[in-house]
């Protein structure tokens, strides 16, 4: 497991992303929840900017579908609000 762990921050996936301890849950379960925040920001961050891809690249006409690159950004920013609280809340919790 800490071979794992390893090898996602030398990829430079989650730039300086060290989960904190849970106070009661130690062990691979913690660690990996901690990741998993980290990742649902990065994708969050990921969906916004496909938004914005999308929003830049929409047929402007009246025919075509101009609310789906907002339901993408819409989503993405979702997404890193609700994991930046849980990570914001844990880091307190465990601080």
């Amino acid at each position: 497991m800490y071979l794992a762990s390893e090898l996602v921050t030398l990829a430079g996936i989650i730039p300086g992303a060290e989960p904190t301890k849970i106070p009661g849950m130690e062990g691979p379960v913690s660690e990996l929840f901690g990741y998993g925040l980290w990742l649902l920001v990065l994708a969050g961050a990921g969906g916004v900017g496909f938004g914005v891809y999308k929003l830049a690249v929409a047929d402007k006409s009246r025919h075509g579908g101009g609310s789906e690159p907002f339901k993408w950004m819409g989503a993405g920013a979702a997404a890193v609000i609700l994991a930046g609280s849980l990570i914001t809340i844990l880091n307190g919790i465990a601080g």
